[in-house]
This record gives structure tokens, C-alpha cells and sequence, in this order.
């Protein structure tokens, strides 16, 4: 179950229908793989909403907070302000091994391609995971590609199998929120995969959760970690406004009880799918939101991010791996946490 499902609102825009990145018709494929006692890892892929994204390019930008990080593909999409491939996420040592698959894909797709820029998000699994014998091959992309879906699974699946949060479970989770803008409605889609933070910090819809149950049995390792942040919009923006978006997930980020510390990955990407670059030719007119416009987006990117992390936690079941466990978080105490302080939504 998702925060609203339990009664835990967050911010103050309503969600879209699916409450996910879903909502912009962003399908999300998963390729689990749970193996042995320590195999726990997996592969996800986030296919944009257009038939081929190597023709049909989205602006895009990304914003780095801190970078102990392995992202492929940012470098290309900083200079030219586009994505033109599918986004994956999987474990660190995975990256180039879904990027090479990605290539393959794109060349599939694009007999006259001769160059692309593969983009590939990662956060490192190896406490529960055994990243070590790099379980993830080219054909689990694929298999990811293929399941993908706007009606998709959070919390323990994909890449985020193997994934700890405040040292509990972590993972997989998504959420939206819907504006408006000058008379028109825009939606922002957050997907976040969630590796990081000490059990101290964890913090959902302003209480201090973590504090309380610091003592929760399962703790283990600093809780720096990482986390990949995808945020999509419909609201037609430049990539110098979708870095200013991408900037706003970092304050969801921080209201969940993230601080980017020294040996953490914090990453963000940002698109919009409002319209496309052809391929061999500029667009000849484009529309582009004032700045002046931004305000609503900026609140309801950080609203969604803040959600979709602890989507990923409410939804993330116990599992045990390489030698660790990491447990589910305790919903039952969390929500009667909540309950004390005046924070859950009876409908």
C-alpha cells in the first residue's frame, strides 16, 4: 500500500490517477533476480511515452547533489538537452552491462544508428546483494523491456531488490502530483530508487519516525547509500527548466531525512514528454512555460520525490541476503506513530 492508502498525506497537491510516474505514460518493465542465498538484485527500465525515443528525442537535463555516483549517458544529455533512449536502473557494477544492452536495443531499432547515448542510473546493492559475480546479463534488460507496463510493482523488485533505506528495506517507488499552470493542468511524475540513510534520520510527513525506532532490530552498515530520482513532466519545458525541476527532488529528498552525505550517490534526471526533437532536423516551433510558471512544478516535484521514497518503503517486503537481512518497514507502528501526532488522514 502506498502512503495516501494508509492515510499518510504528503504536501499539498493532489495525485495523478495511478499516482506514479506512470501517470505521464512513462511503462515500467523489472527484471528480478533472486538466487541462491546471494543473488538479490535485478534490472528496471522506464520506456518514455514515444514509439522510438532515438528519433523521437525528449528534453531532458539532470542534477548531481552528490556525486559518488556511476550514472552513464548524463554527460551528453548536459550538453544537448535530450534523452534519446529508454532510462534503466540496476546495481553498480551492472551499469555498463545494461548500457551495452541498451546500445543493442537502440541498434535494433535504428538499422542506420552509428551513435547513442544509453542512459543508466545505479545505487549499490552488495549488502544484501553479492555484486561481486555481476548476476545481471544483457538478455535481463531485455526481459525488463518486455514486461514493461503502466501498471507496475514498487518496493522489492528490479533494480531495487536488493536495495536498503534508514536501514530498513528499501527500493522501488513512484508517485505524481497535479498542477496547475495558467489555466492549464501538468502532472510531475517522481521514480525513485531508494539506497540510502541512517535509521536516525527517517522522517515521514514531518515526524521524526526514524528517532523512535532506532532500536528496530535489522540495523547494519553507515546508511550513506545512494538513490536515482526520475522525474517526468507533461509541462513543456526547456532543459535549463527541467534542471531547475531536477534541483527541486533533492528538497523531497531532504524531507524524507536525506543528506547527501560524503559516500552517497544523489541523482537526479528530468524530462518532459510535452514534445519531441525529430531526429536529422530541429523542431520548427516549440512552446516552452514562463519562468514565472515554475513555482506549482518545483512544489509538486518535491512533494512526489518525498512520496515516492517512502513508497518505497512502505511497499518494500523483508529479505535476506549475502549474509544480511534488512525488514520491511514496521507499518503498524509507523501509522500508530503518526496517529500521535495529528499525522494521519482518516477518509
Amino acid at each position: 500500500m502506498k502512503a495516501p492508502d494508509l492515510g499518510i498525506r504528503i504536501g499539498f497537491h493532489d495525485h495523478g490517477r495511478r499516482n506514479s510516474i506512470a501517470d505521464l505514460g512513462v511503462k515500467i518493465g523489472h527484471k528480478t533476480l533472486f538466487d541462491g542465498d546471494d543473488i538479490r538484485t535485478g534490472v528496471t527500465v522506464l520506456l518514455p511515452p514515444v514509439k522510438n525515443p532515438f528519433r523521437e528525442k525528449l528534453f531532458a537535463s539532470t542534477f548531481i547533489m552528490n556525486g559518488f555516483s556511476k550514472p552513464i549517458g548524463f554527460v551528453q544529455v548536459e550538453e544537448l538537452g535530450y534523452i534519446e533512449t529508454p532510462i534503466a536502473l540496476t546495481n553498480t557494477l551492472s551499469v555498463y552491462t545494461v548500457a551495452s544492452a541498451m546500445v543493442r536495443h537502440m541498434i535494433d531499432l535504428n538499422p542506420d544508428l552509428k551513435s547513442v547515448s544509453p542512459v543508466v542510473m545505479e545505487c549499490n546493492d552488495s549488502y544484501l546483494n553479492n555484486i561481486r559475480k555481476m548476476a545481471v546479463k544483457e538478455e535481463h534488460y531485455f526481459e525488463a523491456v518486455e514486461s514493461a507496463s503502466l501498471d507496475f510493482k514498487e518496493g522489492a523488485i528490479g533494480a531495487g531488490t536488493g536495495m536498503s533505506a534508514f536501514e530498513f528495506k528499501g527500493g522501488i517507488g513512484s508517485s505524481s502530483r497535479v498542477v496547475e499552470v495558467d489555466g492549464e493542468v501538468y502532472t510531475v511524475g517522481v521514480f525513485a530508487l531508494a539506497n540510502f540513510g541512517r535509521r536516525e534520520d527517517l522522517t515521514i510527513a514531518s515526524v521524526p519516525v526514524g528517532e523512535l525506532l532506532k532500536d528496530y532490530p535489522g540495523r547494519g552498515t553507515s546508511g550513506k547509500g545512494s538513490i536515482s530520482m526520475v522525474v517526468a513532466t507533461d509541462a513543456p519545458l526547456t532543459a535549463r527548466q527541467l534542471k531547475r525541476l531536477a534541483k527541486r527532488a533533492i528538497l523531497g529528498l531532504a524531507r524524507t531525512g536525506g543528506y547527501a552525505y560524503h559516500g552517497s550517490g544523489d541523482v537526479v534526471l528530468a524530462f518532459s514528454t510535452a514534445q519531441t526533437v525529430p531526429i536529422g532536423r530541429e523542431p520548427e516551433l516549440l512552446s516552452f512555460l514562463p519562468d514565472n510558471g515554475l513555482s506549482s512544478l518545483f512544489r509538486a516535484t518535491a512533494e512526489a520525490t518525498e512520496e515516492a521514497i517512502i513508497n518505497a518503503l512502505l511497499q518494500a517486503k523483508t529479505v535476506e541476503g549475502n549474509g544480511h537481512v534488512r525488514y520491511s518497514l514496521p507499518v503498524d507502528e509507523i501509522i500508530e506513530i503518526l496517529e500521535k501526532y495529528g499525522r494521519i488522514e482518516r477518509g
